[in-house]
């Protein structure tokens, strides 16, 4: 039994039917020389930019302009009429300066929605590669926002207060 094995023969190709396209063998090739595809074009990075730019408007801008708000509200309104011992925060002390608690809070609600909307824009742009950089600065100066809206409001007010109603004079 020492059968070796034998590979079949391949069927030898079949003449193309009348009429048809005759093909190189080896397939098409390339032309020498000619056409390029064009090179990939950057994506914009305005996403990213619009992230930044809402970041730094809800972190900086607005902070400092309540800041300036709680020191004219500091300078008003003592903090000792602020906090009572029995009620806790009586709201009626502020009506002094109402005018500038109202411009205070509409600094808040837009420092909000534009620091949730950087965050969302700088989460967009990171994603899909538009300023990526930008978008992750405008992810962390809108989550640090808050704190320093908070942190610039409070020294605020506090430094009018000791202007306004310093004890020892």
């Amino acid at each position: 039994m020492s059968d070796s094995f034998v590979p079949p023969v391949p069927p030898a190709p079949q003449a193309p039917p009348p009429g048809a396209y005759r093909v190189p063998v080896g397939g098409y090739q390339a032309p020498v020389g000619g056409y390029a595809a064009p090179p990939p074009v950057a994506p914009s990075r305005a996403l990213g930019a619009t992230g930044l730019v809402a970041a730094l408007i809800a972190a900086v801008v607005s902070p400092v302009v309540a800041a300036v708000l709680a020191l004219r509200i500091g300078l008003a309104v003592s903090v000792d009429d602020l906090i009572s011992d029995g009620s806790g925060f009586v709201i009626a002390a502020l009506s002094p300066a109402r005018i500038e608690t109202l411009w205070a809070e509409i600094m808040f609600w837009l420092g909000t929605v534009l620091g949730i909307g950087a965050i969302v824009v700088g989460i967009i742009a990171v994603a899909r590669r538009r300023g990526r950089g930008m978008g992750i600065a405008a992810i962390v100066i809108a989550a640090l926002g808050p704190g320093v809206f908070f942190l610039a409001v409070t020294l605020a007010y506090g430094i009018g207060n000791g202007i306004a109603f310093d004890p020892i004079v």
